[in-house]
């Protein structure tokens, strides 16, 4: 993989390297795993939201119910007071 420049500003690059070295990495690792980590909250964050959305969904308890035999209660009292705080 070819390596490239990014431009930032020094106390930036500075508060990086730090955070890097904490690590024990090298400034190239530590952004490395740091735009792996920012892939992951992303692809979290639109499976959270497709989650919501199906949950959403008018009659999908009781099909789950009819499909699964039930959610149980202390799930089903949680799952309704998320869905009243949203």
């Amino acid at each position: 993989m070819a390596d490239t420049s990014v431009r930032i500003d020094t106390s930036t690059r500075d508060r990086l390297k730090a955070l890097a070295a904490a690590r024990g990495q090298s400034l190239a690792a530590y952004l490395d795993d740091l735009s792996k980590q920012e892939e992951h909250q992303a692809q979290l964050a639109r499976a959270t939201a497709a989650f919501n959305r199906v949950l959403d969904e008018p009659g999908i308890f009781e099909a789950f119910d009819e499909a699964f035999g039930g959610v149980p209660e202390s799930s089903a009292d949680s799952h309704s007071a998320t869905r009243r705080a949203a």
